[in-house]
């Protein structure tokens, strides 16, 4: 069954974008980690990289729309040597900034500033952190990443992220291992905010809940291990009417490396257009013309609305 297909028998509308209040950048694939689960393929040998031409149109249209929250992603968006210029240009408008960190980059040689920066500019941090325990993260991550996860998190925590409901925000996420869904989002921020505070003295804001997408090196993975047409029958079998109303899609639109954009991050990855006669990149932004497009749809939005949905801020429903 096609995902409209399943829209359709669930007695919901064909997707459609409701308003624009975020626009999420991602601004290159290039990262200091090659995660098995990650949708963009990003790695140390990606060269796709966001130029200081195409962030100042992105500027435009933040100043041009009245859109007041940027959501930054990559790949490892401080690889970007021109995130910092992206950064301040956004704030001077007064958007609500946000960075997805892998927390592991600020080992990196001339990385070290990053969490200062990000305190001084009042960035909200989204941390990917697919469990509170080593062997799991390194499982997925590569060897010494967990250590190096909690070191920077004890960082951020010391210059007041994470610490202060009402402060400087630090959202961890939660991916699943494997062909599972995330449990409950509420209770699995209950388990991490317990265990790493008893295990490592750290705290966050948020947790985030996410499902692992039928992209890139999961996709691969489950390729692999023929295991691909079992996962999407149960991401099918999953499908959520309750979760639609609430992905990412319908109220944000996505910037890829060069400019052209797109209706999610996941469709940028499969160069999925925007739908119809309307603009496809940064520099012909229309935030009117946005807000109730069409959204382009294929089989792995069944993974955004699977169980409780899966959305850039958790848990859909």
């Amino acid at each position: 069954m096609e995902f409209a297909e399943a829209l359709g028998k669930h007695g919901c509308p064909p997707l459609r974008a409701s308003k624009v209040e975020t626009l999420q950048v991602n601004i290159g694939y290039k990262c200091n980690m090659s995660c098995k689960h990650c949708h963009v393929q990003a790695g140390p040998s990606r060269e796709e990289i966001m130029q200081p031409d195409t962030m100042k149109s992105v500027i435009s249209a933040l100043a041009g729309s009245g859109i007041k929250v940027l959501d930054i992603t990559g790949g490892a968006p401080e690889l970007n040597p021109h995130l910092k210029f992206l950064i301040e240009e956004a704030r001077a408008l007064g958007c609500h900034v946000m960075v997805r960190s892998n927390l592991t980059v600020y080992a990196e040689t001339g990385m070290e500033d990053m969490p200062v920066f990000y305190r001084d500019h009042e960035i909200e941090l989204v941390a990917s952190l697919p469990y509170y325990r080593s062997d799991a993260v390194d499982r997925v991550r590569g060897e010494g990443v967990f250590e190096k996860s909690i070191s920077a998190l004890r960082v951020l925590n010391n210059l007041g992220f994470g610490i202060d409901h009402g402060g400087l925000k630090l959202d961890l996420v939660h991916n699943p291992q494997g062909m599972f869904f995330p449990p409950c989002q509420a209770r699995m921020e209950e388990e991490y905010r317990r265990e790493l505070d008893k295990r490592y003295g750290v705290s966050f804001s948020s947790l985030f809940t996410l499902t692992n997408m039928p992209l890139g090196r999961f996709r691969n993975f489950l390729v692999e291990r023929n295991q691909l047409d079992r996962y999407m029958e149960r991401l099918r079998n999953s499908f959520n009417p309750a979760a639609v109303e609430g992905v990412m899609c319908r109220s944000l639109i996505n910037v890829g490396w060069d400019g052209t954009l797109y209706d999610c991050d996941f469709n940028q990855m499969l160069g999925l257009s925007l739908c119809g006669d309307i603009p496809k990149t940064i520099d012909e932004f229309d935030a009117a013309l946005l807000s109730s497009r069409e959204i382009a749809v294929s089989e792995h939005c069944f993974g955004c609305t699977a169980g409780q949905g899966s959305s850039c801020q958790g848990a859909a429903a």
